[in-house]
């Protein structure tokens, strides 16, 4: 018998004999049970809790391939949901593999892709998810074969914004090069104005981010 049920008995036994329990067994006959809920409502609460997605380039990525997936299909229901998850797979495992954050080169595609809808100068079967070349000067976009190298070149385009270190996997993006200084957008908030012309382009990331959060 453990010393909490011996407590207890006690309780019992002098409350049935018509004694008073005394008071260091009456406030443990109450602090027990008060302890053990706010041990159980603190323990459910922890296992249910996930840190704040990051906004660094380089910070850790908190969301699963099926959440990336399931956010991505709550904004285009057309994409099937095996093409959503291997899509979500590559950008982690082509994340992992750089250093980048795999939440926010995600992000960055629903947000260039409107979602994978596409329907400015880069189409789906470009494979560019990043819209690498696409800069309404004349010149045609990036086209990858694969949707793996695809989000390969992404990774790697990111990389050269928010990393010095050097590339693990094979070059498949020719235009990281031209970015100078490397590892100037340590943030989502430093590619407005660098990536993107447009100088709400981090705020518009932050509120994909804040968005999955809520998901």
């Amino acid at each position: 018998m453990t010393r909490s049920e011996k407590i207890l008995s006690g309780i019992k036994k002098a409350e049935k004999n018509g004694g008073r329990p005394s008071k260091s067994a009456l406030f443990c006959r109450i602090a027990l049970p008060c302890a053990c809920a706010a041990i159980f409502v603190s323990c459910a609460t922890l296992s249910f809790e996930r840190p704040a997605a990051s906004r660094s380039l380089t910070g850790e990525g908190v969301f699963s391939a099926t959440e990336l997936a399931s956010f991505l299909r709550s904004h285009n229901p057309a994409i099937r949901k095996e093409d959503a998850l291997y899509i979500a797979q590559c950008y982690i495992s082509e994340a992992h593999d750089e250093g980048i954050n795999s939440d926010v080169a995600f992000a960055q595609m629903c947000l260039e892709t409107g979602f994978l809808r596409f329907g400015g100068l880069v189409t789906e079967d470009m494979h560019n998810y990043c819209g690498l070349g696409a800069t309404g000067s004349g010149s045609a976009p990036d086209r990858f074969p694969t949707v793996l190298l695809g989000v390969r070149a992404h990774i790697q385009h990111l990389n050269a914004y928010g990393d010095t270190d050097e590339l693990v996997n094979p070059v498949v993006d020719k235009r990281a090069k031209f970015v100078s200084p490397r590892g100037k957008a340590p943030t989502v908030f430093e590619l407005a104005g660098t990536w993107a012309s447009d100088k709400k382009y981090g705020e518009k990331l932050d509120a994909l981010l804040s968005r999955m959060e809520r998901k």
